[in-house]
């Protein structure tokens, strides 16, 4: 029998940081029909600081790559405090990753890989992996990803 999503979290010793406070006019996390949208997140550490750098830059892919599995941790922790559980997800379905990083930076997608990856940990690969784009831009707070997602309820 497959294990909830909460239990895979619990299992693989997992720590999700607090969930941050939106900085801007938006909320954190909302639920149209079946589908739980999360707004942009970017990796929160434990001690509810930012991660911060920029890829091509003060970071390499290794530091992007555990960012943006950073990431994945805030954007469950958000989903808990605003949701109340991960285990009415059904799957991912869409992963918007959003690099810092100079313009000669052309690996975002192994650094998105960190969220992606984690996501295949938690929800296994048949429901882990969605629909997803890796770009490079400007972010703000100096952040060195950020991550919007769309998940499919039960």
């Amino acid at each position: 029998m497959k294990k909830l999503p909460s239990e895979r979290i619990e299992e693989l010793g997992l720590v999700l940081p607090p969930a941050p406070k939106p900085k801007g006019v938006y909320i954190p996390v909302l639920v149209v029909d079946k589908f739980l949208y999360v707004s942009g997140h970017g990796p929160v550490r434990n001690d509810g600081s930012l991660v911060q750098g920029r890829l091509g830059d003060n970071m390499d892919i290794d530091g992007g790559y555990s960012a943006a599995r950073q990431v994945g941790l805030t954007v469950l922790s958000s989903i808990i405090t605003h949701f109340g559980s991960v285990d009415r997800i059904k799957r991912v379905v869409k992963v918007l990753g959003m690099v810092n990083c100079t313009p000669d930076f052309v690996n975002q997608p192994a650094v998105i890989n960190g969220f992606s990856e984690l996501m295949v940990d938690i929800f296994g690969t048949e429901l882990g992996i969605g629909v997803r784009s890796a770009v490079g831009m400007m972010l703000p707070d100096g952040i060195p990803v950020e991550i919007e997602a769309m998940f499919e309820l039960h």
